[in-house]
């Protein structure tokens, strides 16, 4: 199955995230594709800015464009849950988000 990828950024998509999927130059010579993703700052007829999570600023000449489109933003940042007071969460019968979930066994009858 072939995809057909659409260029669909235009000015009035700044300040939205977006996924940005262009021709890059590749080290040693040549191109290869790459994805920027991040805030448009700017789009006019000859390129476009995009602002990465880093804070790196990516311009990248609309001919070099392959496919675009806003996505949703980025999802909150999940908090680790905090240990029990019975020791670490290993322990304990609830699943840890870092480490899945876990079926403890006791001894005990």
């Amino acid at each position: 199955m072939r995809y057909r990828l659409e260029l669909r950024l235009t000015a009035a998509d700044v300040g939205e995230r977006v996924v940005l999927r262009w021709r890059r130059p590749a080290a040693g010579g040549g191109e290869e594709v790459a994805d920027v993703l991040g805030i448009l700052e700017a789009a006019d007829r000859d390129s476009f800015t995009v602002r990465k999570a880093s804070g790196e600023v990516v311009v990248v000449p609309r001919e070099r464009a392959l496919g675009g489109k806003t996505v949703p933003p980025a999802p909150g940042r999940r908090r680790h849950r905090k240990q029990l007071s019975r020791g670490s969460h290993h322990g304990s019968a609830w699943s840890c988000p870092a480490c899945g979930p876990r079926l403890r066994i006791r001894a005990d009858g």
